[in-house]
């Protein structure tokens, strides 16, 4: 196994690649994105300011004025702390795919009730939910969270639609997201890979799934305008602090993990993808961290002795989730044994989507 020297990624994700001193295409892609959608701290006030009063303008005389999703996660939370610090008027949307931790759902009901946010709960049919999961673990591929994720932005897409609004503000960020092999998680847009997988190995009709094409992504961009914004790339997001903020003003909770408010995330994060992909999802996350200055090298890699989850509460999640899945003890070993896959072995859309997201970047709210 081969190391970045600069941040912790290794070769453990395929397409890695090294210069000649050992820094990786990762702390590369890192320097190029902060660059470009980070706004620059002499420029953050005049621009957070501009962001505002257009989102503010655009909404004008409608119930809100953008939409946000909210999980009960960090970033989320942090969202929704932060837009109606700056005076805005969101309606939170949250997706309830049967997963939900307790804390997560306290986490949302304490910070909407603080802060005064009204909220739309949409509740997957859960037999069909899980039939599209159960269809993305049989494809035995590291991106078993994209039923979930899809939906989410399917959502958000809708209800600003819904409500004739133009933005919809995300928790996506440059400081904690930027790194992520696309190996280790595509397909969150791409409704053609999803759609394969599930016509392959599953059997529900799944009319009532929120989904989109990309043609709906066309209408959605360019006929009803409607911007995804990034809005912790406009201003100082240290994660740390962040928390305490959140810890102090709302009596937010932390679940112990990136988006471990999900007891199925929490599960496939620290169980599934290490023991059947060899894939630890904390390279990504810490190596964020490092980039950003908010943790050293030395931190994250003594970070990555620590075990990714206590063993006891992995053996409780692992048994709740192969009940709840209606496995069996047989099929789930079945499937943890079958042999690895990526979504280039089933029809997808990547081609045309890499130049599709390539405009949809274009639209997005980071610095220009």
């Amino acid at each position: 196994m081969i190391v970045c020297t600069r941040c912790i990624m290794d070769t453990t994700d395929p397409d890695i690649k090294f210069d000649a001193d050992g820094v990786c295409n990762h702390c590369y892609r890192y320097d190029t994105v902060s660059k470009t959608r980070l706004v620059a701290v002499e420029e953050r006030e005049s621009r957070l300011n501009a962001l505002v009063n257009e989102i503010k303008q655009a909404g004008a005389g409608r119930d809100y004025d953008c939409v946000i999703g909210v999980s009960g996660g960090v970033d989320s939370t942090y969202v929704a702390w932060l837009v109606k610090d700056l005076g805005l008027r969101p309606l939170a949307v949250h997706l309830d795919n049967g997963w939900n931790s307790e804390l997560a759902v306290a986490n949302i009901e304490k910070t909407l009730k603080t802060l005064n946010i009204d909220l739309h709960t949409h509740v997957l049919n859960w037999d069909d939910f899980k039939d599209l999961q159960l269809s993305f673990l049989k494809a035995s591929t590291p991106d078993g969270e994209v039923p979930t994720d899809h939906a989410i932005f399917a959502l958000l897409y809708r209800f600003a639609a819904k409500y004739g609004l133009r933005h919809v503000i995300t928790g996506t960020n440059v400081i904690s997201e930027a790194i992520l092999p696309e190996k280790w998680g595509y397909g969150y847009f791409d409704w053609r890979y999803v759609k394969s997988v599930h016509r392959k190995f599953g059997s529900a009709k799944l009319s009532n799934y929120p989904h989109f094409s990309l043609l709906d992504l066309f209408y959605y961009i360019f006929l009803r305008k409607i911007r995804m914004v990034s809005v912790l790339n406009f201003v100082e997001y240290d994660k740390k602090t962040a928390m305490r903020v959140l810890e102090d003003d709302l009596g937010w909770v932390y679940y112990g993990g990136k988006h471990y408010e999900s007891i199925y995330t929490r599960f496939y994060q620290a169980y599934i993808l290490p023991r059947k992909f060899d894939i630890d999802k904390r390279k990504a996350h810490y190596s964020n961290l490092i980039l950003s200055g908010q943790m050293t090298r030395d931190e994250a890699i003594a970070a990555m002795l620590q075990p990714v989850y206590p063993e006891h509460m992995l053996e409780e999640d692992r048994e709740y989730t192969i009940k709840k899945l209606g496995m069996s003890e047989e099929s789930f070993e079945a499937m943890m044994q079958a042999p690895c896959k990526t979504f280039e072995d089933y029809p997808n859309s990547h081609g045309f989507f890499e130049f599709a997201k390539k405009v949809v970047n274009a639209t997005r709210q980071y610095i220009g």
